[in-house]
């Protein structure tokens, strides 16, 4: 039976980057996935350019069970450190809206530069090669696998989660997880677009396309979020950057509140008009928001777009003003675990070491990156919560004596 000095099951962002780091340790270090190719998360993130990671990274990025666990690994491995990694590397990028760092060129730089740092700490890569049972001995792990049995003192679990399965995404993790005793946070589909029952959808539906800078907050207290950022309708739903951050928050049956134009009262805006606009109520609308939204919002309230401002009543303008200030909707589902960018949820961190990534319950057992109840906002967080995840354990590793 072959042995190493670790195992790393995952070879997506969080295991590349374990096993280059641990092998530059001097370990020998053997990396398994079951997917034929690595990384596709990487490959297929950021529209193939790779959002890699944020230039500001806080705690408060971060949803989990428990708030605090993130804070240990982001602050020892900052975002700051993986773009030295990126620059020595020559790999050139650039920075997006708020401070959202993508590649010039392709996802493939960045893959590249963590198979050649794996290569440069002589990393044993298997691939396809599934795992099939893992069982616990006197000097560590045994793992039945596609390619034969090996051993291991330290195992690293980085499979990360459920969402989009047609790249290869599974539950190994979290059964794995469970076989040691180790409590999982129930998984959900996060940054994923939200969706409605058709009916009520129906007055929108034709919307489909049309994007607009919005406000969007959901829950109270502790569970609570808030955003400024686009949002998109589609034909089921809503989607875009402000859903997609709001959705990590939502939970079943909660409404959404949408403001549709943050940037100014409209009440004052419309007042005005009327007193200086001799244009109909819908050109002055469509002033202010996309003109195919201002035009189903005037029919949803039975105003006439064909209306001069100065004969619509001040009591129609506030109502609608209010109404576009505050639009309160309740989605029945998101898209699911196709759609979704990042699974929430995960290996409980109440039984991992903030330290190490360690288990608590199995010594020489760790968790990493997306399988652990971490999970980041849209905009590079969630890659670095992987980078930095991946450094805590790497780190911690015992080499060889």
């Amino acid at each position: 039976m072959e042995r190493f000095d670790c195992v790393i099951v995952g070879a997506g962002a969080a295991g590349l980057h374990a096993a280059g780091l641990a092998g530059q340790r001097g370990l020998r270090v053997l990396l398994l996935d079951h997917s034929e190719r690595v990384a596709e998360k990487i490959r297929i993130s950021g529209g193939g350019r790779c959002n890699f990671t944020n230039r500001d990274v806080q705690p408060g990025h971060f949803l989990s069970g428990n708030p605090d666990f993130c804070r240990s690994a982001l602050a020892r491995y900052p975002s700051s450190e993986f773009i030295a990694l990126v620059q020595r590397h020559r790999i050139p990028f650039h920075e997006k809206h708020k401070g959202q760092l993508f590649c010039d060129d392709t996802s493939d730089d960045i893959i590249s530069m963590l198979l050649r740092e794996c290569e440069a700490g002589g990393v044993l890569r298997r691939q396809p090669c599934a795992v099939q049972a893992v069982r616990r001995n006197d000097s560590g792990f045994e793992l039945d696998t596609a390619a034969g049995a090996v051993s291991t003192a330290q195992l690293v679990v980085a499979t990360g989660g459920l969402s989009i399965p047609k790249i290869g995404a599974t539950d190994f993790g979290y059964r794995l997880a469970r076989q040691f005793g180790h409590r999982v946070v129930e998984p959900r589909p996060a940054l994923v677009p939200l969706t409605f029952d058709a009916a009520q959808w129906a007055p929108f539906a034709a919307l489909a396309g049309v994007s607009l800078p919005v406000h969007i907050a959901t829950g109270t207290g502790r569970q609570a979020g808030q955003f400024h950022e686009d949002l998109l309708f589609t034909h089921r739903g809503l989607s875009g950057p402000a859903v997609l951050q709001i959705s990590s928050f939502w939970q079943a049956g909660q409404p959404l509140r949408v403001d549709l134009h943050p940037a100014q009262p409209l009440d004052e805006t419309l007042a005005n008009a009327k007193q200086h606009d001799k244009r109909h109520l819908g050109n002055v609308l469509a002033n202010q928001v996309p003109q195919r939204l201002a035009q189903a919002w005037l029919d949803r309230l039975g105003l006439p777009a064909a209306k001069p401002m100065p004969e619509v009543r001040d009591r129609e303008l506030a109502a609608l003003a209010a109404s576009l200030h505050r639009w309160d909707l309740t989605p029945t589902g998101t898209e699911g675990w196709k759609k979704a960018e990042v699974t929430a949820g995960g290996v409980d961190t109440r039984d991992l070491s903030s330290q190490t990534m360690g288990s608590r319950l199995v010594p020489g057992l760790h968790f990493i990156g997306e399988v652990v109840d971490v999970t980041g906002w849209l905009g590079g967080y969630n890659f670095q919560w992987a980078w930095a995840s991946a450094t805590a354990c790497a780190t911690s590793l015992t080499p060889p004596r």
